[in-house]
């Protein structure tokens, strides 16, 4: 590009910009996105602040208690249990993705895998499911509203008032007339979006302690550099419908129409199909499935089931004892690990059946944002903040593999310590020192690395960047095409 064009650009850009400020709704307008950026600047704040300092103080609460757990026989301290807490990300601060429907606690204890429990949405009233105001969706969702709010005029107009054969008349082309408008257009959302990016950093920066990883780093770069794209793509669909349509009335209806199916029919419709295409099982009856399964297998809790009778049967012979209660080590404790080994798998099984019907439905939504660059911006963001489903599932993940550590960890200690003849009446049950509580490390959460991220997510990288390269290329084969009338 030749500087004599660049300063044509830039000059039709800033003959814009001045037009549109003459206009007072865009003032009004302005001032609105930029107070509601403020405000969910702040609520997303308070919502990461309340919600860790919740999270973390639960966290440690449930490990004092754990810990301050009297002498006791360890299969009881298996079913008291303990607490996995999930905290937010500092990214979660600017997009809230789906982290107020899913829980952030988990109950774990042997035997048995809970879902996650107290996600936000529960304690709140249902105008929830509208969705909470967030710097994403302001930026993904509002901005683009304002930019077709912009440029639906941007050529249309001109063409209408017959200054836009005065302008081609000129030597200006096609092309340097819609980069211009582009360039104009992005300027103005430049005023809203830079200084969004400027706090948004120094709450990000806050929230660390000024202290940040490579990973998070890369996050926050990724974050704001798609977001730009994406406000870009829309400041090109604007102009290049201005520029085709005859009134600036047809253009502003196809812009709004092209906003509703691109930011709410598409994302709704897709959603519903998936899930009739990939039916997944209900609560009750993935829990009846697994319940089932165990019940095949054996049930460790029954003296008589043929399963674990053979396995009685099979450690007397091989100990060469006529009863459990001449078995070297804690017979029960023994035969708790097999149960809980056995239970785990098959719930694993079954979940992973379960993911990979998500999966599939997941699958299918993303396969979608080649054909809507909001779905690919939406996944895109959620999976940086560590807020989309794949991020709730990781948590599930990390709290059953601790869980099972801490189940097995007590059925070792039973099987170690515990002795197989029962106390006689009125004597002390067999328990161990509370010392060995402390043998279980707390848990905690560790969320997906940004390698994990751009895994998951090349489909929505891809999408979003075939699209921008896709309406560049409109932009060349337009400004060969458009007529001034």
């Amino acid at each position: 590009m030749d500087m004599k064009s660049l300063q044509i650009e830039l000059l039709i850009a800033k003959q814009f910009k001045d037009s549109v400020f003459k206009n007072t709704a865009v003032f009004i307008i302005t001032f609105f996105i930029g107070f509601l950026l403020l405000y969910a600047a702040f609520s997303g704040w308070e919502n990461y602040t309340s919600q860790n300092e919740t999270s973390e103080k639960y966290q440690h609460k449930s490990r004092e208690d754990w810990l301050k757990n009297p002498d006791k026989n360890p299969h009881r301290m298996a079913h008291y249990g303990n607490f996995a807490f999930r905290k937010s990300t500092s990214l979660s601060v600017f997009e809230f993705g789906m982290e107020p429907f899913f829980g952030n606690a988990i109950f774990l204890e042997a035997h048995k895998q809970n879902t996650a429990n107290f996600s936000e949405a529960g304690f709140s009233s249902s105008m929830l499911r509208f969705g909470e105001i967030s710097i994403a969706m302001v930026l993904q969702l509002l901005l683009p509203l304002l930019i077709f709010f912009l440029g639906f005029n941007a050529v249309a107009a001109e063409r209408e008032s017959g200054t836009l054969k005065l302008l081609l008349s000129q030597g200006i082309s096609w092309k340097q007339l819609l980069t211009g408008k582009v360039l104009g257009i992005a300027s103005v959302i430049m005023l809203l979006f830079v200084p969004a990016v400027i706090i948004l950093v120094l709450i990000w920066l806050v929230l660390q302690n000024f202290t940040i990883s490579t990973d998070e780093i890369l996050k926050m770069l990724l974050f704001v550099g798609f977001h730009f794209i994406y406000l870009m793509f829309f400041c090109v669909i604007a102009v290049l419908i201005s520029a085709s349509s005859r009134t600036s009335k047809k253009a502003l209806i196809s812009l709004i129409g092209i906003w509703l199916v691109f930011t709410i029919i598409l994302p709704r419709t897709t959603q519903a199909i998936g899930a009739y295409i990939y039916e997944a099982p209900s609560k009750i009856q993935f829990n009846s499935n697994i319940e089932k399964d165990i019940l095949k297998q054996g049930d460790s809790h029954n003296p008589n089931d043929p399963h674990y009778k053979a396995i009685k049967d099979s450690l007397l012979r091989v100990y060469k004892v006529d009863s459990v209660q001449k078995l070297p080590f804690n017979y029960s404790g023994f035969i708790m690990t097999e149960g809980e080994k056995i239970s785990s798998a098959i719930y694993n099984e079954h979940l992973k059946e379960l993911l990979k019907t998500y999966e599939k439905q997941n699958s299918f939504s993303k396969t979608i944002s080649f054909l809507n660059p909001y779905i690919a911006m939406k996944n895109l963001s959620m999976g940086l903040s560590n807020t989309d489903y794949d991020s709730y599932i990781d948590f599930q993940n990390q709290a059953e593999a601790y869980r099972y550590k801490m189940a097995q960890k007590m059925n070792g200690l039973q099987i170690k310590y515990i002795s197989n003849k029962k106390p006689a009446t009125g004597e002390k049950p067999h328990t161990i020192g509370k010392e060995h509580w402390a043998d279980v490390d707390e848990f905690h959460y560790e969320p997906k690395g940004i390698w994990h991220v751009l895994k998951s997510e090349i489909i929505s990288i891809l999408s979003i960047l075939l699209w921008i390269a896709f309406l560049f290329i409109m932009i060349r084969i337009a400004s060969k095409k458009l007529k001034a009338i």
